[in-house]
């Protein structure tokens, strides 16, 4: 690396900077890059205060807003998009985090002069069919959504410079497979030492709320059709028959955590599910997980997953997900086509086994964000 190098500022593109994978991930990096060489900069497409903007103006960052993409402000965004970038000639590296509707940021940028334009991946939409729109644990709006993604991405590659994605089943989908060889994948690494399972965190996390002696199930993410809480909820109904002494606890926020609320309700749950709504003490609360449920519709490749298994529990995961996420041996894949029934049987079962210590075999698959971290900078000191 140059001394004295003067230092980059890079645009980085999402929606707002809330605790979802990809914000956590770009934060992760953001605190082990060397700053005094690479800055990072944020365009953000919600108004209200994200829970990372604080901590980003701490270390100098920039956050910057826009209207969020919605088909009646089109062109209205497109116009402010341009003017941004005529306004702001400083960046010349952009990297966009908005998976297909990175296009459209990324085709402001070239027209504006900018010589590096990143498209990251941070998702794998499975194919949709007629049938998804009668499934009961599916939304019809999120469908949607998802098909018009699925159609947009392929104006994607005609816009960027550069490909990356958290997995190879992210790349593919987003680049199609005729690009394999042009993306790079970079790892959702994490800093292990805060995931290492520590009884000390566990006992006081259920102390706190009230769950000493209990297996507590535990679940991360935002309230979504694509994370298929509607279904959780059922696999937890039938395990909780099977096992008297289960709770679940729920991290996350969305759109679909009323109806949520409203299934738990239903089933006379109230007192064995926990909402725990966004939080900032992760490391704390998967610590005490004896065990992490993931029935996700499709994934990249998620963030969760790797800190839960440096944090050593066993998972039941849906085979959707890549299988570039199994960097242990303590994650089982089931079938979405299997029942709750089915799911619950299996995950009673593998309650039975032990926490253990996975930190060297997180840092052999390359998940631990230092070395991560060094390369991405690496990347943009050297790309222009």
């Amino acid at each position: 690396m140059v001394e004295n190098m003067p230092q980059i500022r890079v645009l980085q593109v999402l929606t707002s900077m809330n605790r979802g994978g990809a914000e956590t991930m770009i934060m992760n990096y953001y605190r082990n890059i060397d700053r005094t060489q690479v800055q990072f900069d944020f365009l953000l497409h919600r108004s209200e205060e994200g829970a990372f903007d604080k901590e980003i103006l701490a270390m100098g960052g920039k956050i910057f807003h826009m209207p969020p993409i919605h088909p009646k402000n089109y062109f209205a965004y497109k116009k402010k998009l341009k003017a941004f970038f005529a306004a702001h000639k400083e960046y010349n590296i952009v990297h966009s985090h908005l998976n297909a509707l990175s296009f459209m940021v990324l085709s402001a940028a070239r027209e504006n002069g900018v010589d590096t334009r990143i498209a990251h991946s941070h998702i794998a939409i499975e194919s949709i069919s007629i049938s998804d729109f009668f499934d009961k644990n599916s939304e019809n709006k999120t469908l949607v959504k998802d098909l018009i993604f699925s159609r947009l991405k392929h104006k994607v590659a005609k816009q960027a410079t550069h490909f990356f994605a958290c997995g190879i089943k992210a790349g593919n989908w987003l680049f199609g497979k005729k690009n394999n060889s042009r993306y790079k994948v970079v790892n959702n690494a994490i800093d292990t030492s805060k995931f290492k399972h520590s009884e000390i965190e566990s006992q006081a996390f259920r102390e706190t709320e009230g769950l000493v002696g209990k297996k507590i199930i535990g679940h991360i993410g935002r309230f979504d059709n694509q994370k298929n809480h509607l279904f959780l909820i059922d696999i937890f109904s039938e395990l909780s028959k099977l096992n008297d002494d289960v709770v679940l606890c729920l991290v996350g926020q969305g759109d679909l955590e009323p109806k949520i609320k409203e299934k738990v309700a239903s089933l006379s749950l109230n007192d064995k599910v926990l909402f725990l709504g966004v939080r900032s003490d992760i490391p704390k609360i998967i610590n005490a997980f004896d065990l992490f449920l993931f029935p996700s519709f499709y994934e990249g490749l998620p963030l969760t997953l790797i800190e839960a298994q440096t944090a050593g529990i066993p998972i039941m995961a849906s085979d959707t997900i890549s299988r570039e996420v199994e960097v242990t041996d303590l994650i089982t894949f089931l079938s979405l086509e299997k029942t709750a029934e089915e799911w619950a049987k299996i995950t009673d079962e593998a309650l039975t086994n032990p926490k253990r210590d996975t930190i060297a075999e997180i840092k052999k698959s390359g998940y631990d964000i230092v070395e991560n971290a060094r390369e991405l900078q690496d990347f943009y000191l050297n790309v222009n």
